[in-house]
C-alpha cells in the first residue's frame, strides 16, 4: 500500500505543481492585461472563453498517448513506443490544424457574434495569436504524454514552469514597456508556447517510423476522450452563461468558486494522471491485480487529499474570498456556494480517477456516453430548474454540480469494475 502510494505521489506531484503553475500564470495574464485597460481585459475574456473548447478538444487527441506508450515501455519495446509519439505527433498536429481552419472561419465572422464594435480591433489581433499558437500547443501535449508514460513527469513539471515564467516576464515587456496593450500578451503566450514544444522536441526527440494503423488506432482512443472534456467543461461554461442572466454579482461569484474549484481539480487530476501511468503499466504485463490496487489506492489519496483542501476551503473562507473580491454581495453569494461546492468534491475527485482509469486500460467510448448523459441530461437541466423554476438563484446552480459529477463517477466506475471483473479480478 505504501509503495503504490509512494510512487503515485513521485509521478503526480510534478504533474500537480505544473497545473498549479499554469493556473498562476493565467491570473498573472489576466492582472496584468487588466491593469492595462478594462477593454483590453473584456476582449481577452471573450478570445479566452472562445478557445476554452478547442483546448480541450487538442488536449484530448493527446491523451491516447500515455496508455498506449506506457503498456510499451514496461516491456522494453522503446522503438514501438517512439513510433506510438510520432503517430501522436501527427495526429495532434493535423486535428490543431482543422481546428485552426474552424478558427480561421469564425474569424471573418466574429463581427456577428454580437460582441461590443469597440472590442473588435483589440479581439481580432489576439485572436489570430491565439489561434496561430494552437498547433504548438498540440505538439507540446503529445511530447508531454509520452514523457509522462514513460515514468518521466518532471521534465514536462520543469518545461511548463519555465514557460510560465517565460510568459510572465514577456508580458510586462510587451504589454507595458513596449505598449502593445493585448497584442503583447498574445505574443507573450506565443513565445512561451513555441519554447514548450521545441524543448520537448530536443528533451525527448523523435521515432523513425510513423504508420497509418497507429494514427488511426490513437485516433479512435482520442475522440471520445476529446468529446468528454469538451462536454464537462462545456457545462461549466453554460452553468456561466445562466449566472449572467442572474446578474453581475452571481456572475462574479461563480468565477471565484470555479478557480477555486480548478485548484482542487488540478490535485485530483495529478493523482489521476499518476494513477494512469501506473495503470497502462500494470495493463502492458497483464496485472490487473496491481490495475485494482493501483485505481483504489489513487481514490483513497484523492479522497484524502480533496477532504484535507475542502475542510481548509470552509474553514478559511473569508480570507480566502477576500483574495478574490472586496464586494459584501460577491462574499454573501459565495458563502451560499460553499455547501454545493463541498458536497460535489467527492463526485469530482472520484469521477476523475475512474476516468483516467478507463483510459489507461483503453476503454473510452463509454467516457463520451457517460459525460453526455452526466452533464448534458442530467448536470444542466437540473441547474436551469434549481435556478429559475425553484428560484434558488446562484446557489440552484452550483447544487447541479454534486449530481452530474456524482453521476459521471458512478458510471465510470461501474464500466471499471465491469472490465475488471472480464479479467476476473
Amino acid at each position: 500500500m505504501l509503495g503504490r502510494v509512494s510512487a503515485i505521489l513521485h509521478l503526480g506531484l510534478p504533474i500537480i505543481i505544473a497545473q498549479i503553475g499554469t493556473i498562476v500564470q493565467g491570473g498573472a495574464d489576466t492582472m496584468m492585461v487588466g491593469q492595462y485597460g478594462t477593454e483590453e481585459l473584456s476582449a481577452s475574456g471573450f478570445v479566452n472563453n472562445v478557445f476554452g473548447l478547442i483546448f480541450f478538444f487538442v488536449l484530448g487527441l493527446s491523451y491516447s498517448t500515455t496508455p498506449a506508450v506506457g503498456a510499451l515501455w514496461v516491456n522494453g519495446k522503446r522503438d514501438e513506443a517512439r513510433t506510438v509519439l510520432n503517430n501522436s505527433l501527427v495526429l495532434s498536429t493535423v486535428g490543431s490544424l482543422g481546428c485552426l481552419l474552424l478558427l480561421t472561419l469564425l474569424y471573418f465572422n466574429l463581427d456577428r457574434l454580437g460582441q461590443p464594435e469597440e472590442l473588435m480591433p483589440l479581439i481580432r489581433p489576439y485572436f489570430l495569436v491565439c489561434a496561430i499558437s494552437l498547433p504548438f500547443v498540440a505538439v507540446f501535449n503529445s511530447f508531454k504524454q509520452y514523457s509522462d508514460a514513460t515514468g518521466d513527469t518532471r521534465t514536462p513539471m520543469w518545461v511548463m514552469l519555465m514557460s510560465n515564467v517565460l510568459n510572465i516576464v514577456g508580458n510586462y515587456l510587451l504589454i507595458f514597456v513596449f505598449d502593445l496593450g493585448l497584442l503583447g500578451a498574445g505574443l507573450a503566450t506565443l513565445l512561451s508556447r513555441i519554447f514548450m514544444a521545441v524543448w520537448m522536441w530536443l528533451k525527448v526527440g523523435l521515432g523513425r517510423d510513423v504508420t497509418r494503423n497507429g494514427i488511426l488506432r490513437l485516433t479512435r482512443k482520442a475522440l471520445p476522450v476529446s468529446v468528454q472534456l469538451c462536454l464537462e467543461a462545456g457545462s461549466f461554461n453554460v452553468c456561466a452563461l445562466f449566472m449572467g442572466w442572474i446578474g453581475t454579482a452571481a456572475l462574479a461569484a461563480h468565477q471565484v468558486m470555479v478557480v477555486i474549484g480548478s485548484l482542487c481539480f488540478m490535485i485530483y487530476y495529478g493523482f489521476g494522471a499518476a494513477a494512469a501511468i501506473r495503470i497502462s503499466h500494470y495493463r502492458g504485463l497483464d496485472d490487473w491485480q496491481e490495475v485494482r490496487k493501483t485505481a483504489y489506492t489513487a481514490l483513497v489519496l484523492t479522497l484524502c487529499a480533496g477532504g484535507v483542501i475542502t475542510s481548509s476551503v470552509i474553514y478559511m473562507c473569508q480570507p480566502v474570498f477576500a483574495i478574490f473580491t472586496t464586494s459584501d454581495e460577491v462574499k454573501a453569494l459565495l458563502l451560499t456556494l460553499l455547501p454545493a461546492f463541498a458536497a460535489y468534491q467527492v463526485g469530482d475527485a472520484s469521477q476523475t480517477i475512474f476516468a483516467n482509469c478507463l483510459r489507461a486500460i483503453e476503454d473510452v467510448k463509454v467516457l463520451m456516453v457517460s459525460s453526455f448523459i452526466a452533464y448534458i441530461i442530467i448536470s444542466l437541466p437540473m441547474a436551469y430548474v434549481f435556478a429559475f423554476r425553484f428560484e434558488m438563484g446562484a446557489a440552484g446552480i452550483w447544487c447541479s454540480f454534486p449530481l452530474g459529477l456524482s453521476s459521471a463517477a458512478v458510471m465510470f466506475w461501474l464500466r471499471f469494475r465491469r472490465e475488471l471483473k472480464k479479467k476476473g479480478i
